[in-house]
């Protein structure tokens, strides 16, 4: 049932969003009712904030509305997490009720229920008119009378709905129910600064007491449920210049969607965790490596709307695919901070021009584990996400290695949806978009988007693999039309040994990364039809990475005399 609550915006909860993320509510309302222009628009601190939400009864005998909130700091408890970030929407005992965990035994990154008191209007209430019940928490200077004026009601009304006299004290940060007709607006007043010195008296606090869950006006506590799974998502490493701007860089609908299970971050944090953005924390472009209690991280600045990104990255999860940890929103532009890859992008050490700087080469088993990683990624994507996905942005510069050389594939921001799988995911497009190399034939020349376009990039970056050069260098011959005249004609084995990286020198098994060279042939075929699916693929390289990874430099000259010159 519809209820309302109010919040009080601090420096880190200051946007429609921002609260909505912690109270699990939406932020399209809670802009619509305080009359705030937009989903990310900044709320002066200490406004008190209308939070609309559905409140639960359970048995008849519970109300409550749940959020979820990941801990942030060693020092968080339940208490702390109840009083201070909660405001006292929820109680110290009612969350320890609500988890599993006991309060000595919180970590950071934690994820817990918070159970928030609300209420629905009882059959008299209802019969009397009220539609709906607001949790007001009460300041600095309240009484029962400047509530009741403060939401046009009867004094007497919020007194019987409380259990309260006229002549109850009540303090700040205490709940009072506010029984309501219609839909509460905007609460227009001045905040109201603290008294000099704290009230001998004793204070009521309504519902009773304040350590337990507010009993509202039938009694009702807050009740106890299972505790929702910890979540982790994934991401990306390209980035756009920083523009000036005032509009949100995430769309008003996107990014209610996006941050259900994100750390939202303070701008100043990650200042400090990247050395104010300094160019000895830049990783490349606008990409920095920040480091976020002794943990590193990639922290990525993006303008324009990156929701559509994100809510993609927030559907799965798999060791392959970069991590995406939280977000910031900070004058237009978004911030989101990735899990860090210690070895970069793939395409630094394929095709290092530097030589003064060359990084050491990486080796053959290297290089068919990290092949096998990629297709890993590309069939969770194909086959194993609801929906599935098509990549569409598959080159070496998407692909970042890890400290054990393991490869992970990011940037999602061309990535679509797979429709009309009984088509075979067929898509056509006029807004063809890629990388020169990478992009299939028929994607180029109509349009077509299906699977089998990120099985022909997947072919190419094999080949980059194999040979060490780029997908398209200059005016040179495309590397996925240059495969087909190394391995068919006369002096196969010799055009192979050319094309072959000579960073390897011999240490590779010929005869498997021939078998590793005509799988990309076939990835890169004009003919559609004739690309392996992914799971083909990835049944072959298993077969591959095996006789890699049990290949020893001793046995190279002995296997490759089996291999013919006309082969």
């Amino acid at each position: 049932m519809q209820s309302f609550l109010t919040f009080r915006s601090d420096p880190t909860y200051n946007t429609p969003v921002a609260i909505a993320y912690l109270l699990t509510a939406s932020a399209t309302r809670i802009a619509s009712i305080n009359n705030i222009s937009s989903d990310v628009a900044s709320i002066p601190t200490d406004t008190q904030v209308i939070i609309p939400v559905n409140c639960s009864c359970f048995s008849r005998q519970y109300y409550q509305h749940n959020a979820t909130y990941n801990l942030k700091l060693p020092s968080e408890t339940y208490f702390s997490v109840a009083n201070n970030t909660y405001q006292g929407l929820s109680t110290c005992q009612a969350m320890m009720d609500q988890n599993p965990y006991g309060d000595r035994n919180l970590l950071v990154n934690m994820s817990l229920e918070v159970p928030l008191r609300c209420a629905c209007p009882t059959s008299n209430q209802t019969a009397l008119g009220f539609k709906y019940l607001l949790t007001y928490m009460v300041t600095w200077g309240d009484s029962i009378s400047s509530i009741a004026q403060l939401f046009s009601v009867d004094q007497q009304t919020v007194l019987d709905a409380n259990k309260l006299t006229s002549s109850s004290i009540i303090f700040p940060f205490t709940p009072i129910l506010v029984p309501l007709t219609r839909e509460p607006t905007k609460i227009n007043r001045a905040v109201v600064p603290p008294p000099a010195s704290p009230s001998p008296q004793t204070p009521i606090f309504p519902g009773g007491d304040p350590t337990l869950p507010s009993k509202s006006h039938e009694a009702k506590p807050v009740s106890t449920s299972e505790p929702k799974a910890l979540q982790s998502e994934s991401a990306d490493y390209s980035a756009v210049p920083v523009q000036d701007s005032q509009s949100g860089s995430l769309s008003s609908l996107g990014i209610r969607y996006a941050i259900e299970s994100l750390t939202l971050y303070k701008f100043e944090d990650l200042e400090m965790a990247t050395g104010y953005f300094g160019e000895n924390s830049r990783i490349k472009g606008l990409v920095y490596k920040g480091s976020f209690k002794g943990d590193a991280a990639a922290v990525k600045v993006m303008k324009g709307d990156v929701s559509r990104e994100i809510n993609i990255l927030k559907k799965i999860n798999h060791f392959n695919i970069i991590r995406l940890s939280g977000f910031c929103l900070h004058e237009g532009n978004t911030f989101l901070v990735y899990e860090f890859a210690e070895n970069g992008a793939l395409c630094d050490w394929l095709h290092s021009d530097d030589s003064l700087y060359r990084i050491p080469t990486l080796t053959w088993k290297q290089r068919v584990q990290i092949a096998y990683d990629v297709a890993d990624a590309l069939n969770y994507l194909h086959n194993y996400t609801n929906p599935p996905f098509i990549y569409k942005n598959l080159k070496t510069s998407n692909i970042f290695l890890d400290a054990g050389f393991r490869a992970k594939i990011g940037n999602f921001g061309l990535a679509r949806t797979l429709e009309n799988e009984d088509e075979g995911g067929l898509q056509l497009t006029r807004h063809v978009v890629g990388t020169q190399g990478y992009m299939a034939p028929e994607y180029v020349e109509n349009g077509l988007i299906t699977p089998k376009l990120d099985v022909f990039a997947f072919g190419v970056v094999i080949l980059e693999l194999l040979s060490g050069k780029e997908a398209a260098a200059g005016d040179k011959e495309m590397l996925s039309a240059s495969i087909s005249l190394v391995l068919e004609g006369d002096n196969v084995r010799e055009k192979f040994l050319d094309f072959i990286d000579p960073s390897l020198g011999n240490e590779y098994p010929l005869d498997v990364a021939f078998s590793l060279a005509n799988l990309a042939k076939n990835c890169v075929t004009r003919d559609i039809n004739a690309r392996p699916s992914i799971p083909q693929v990835i049944m072959t390289l298993s077969k591959i990475l095996s006789s890699s990874l049990d290949w020893e430099p001793s046995l190279e000259l002995q296997s490759s005399r089996s291999m013919s010159s006309g082969r």
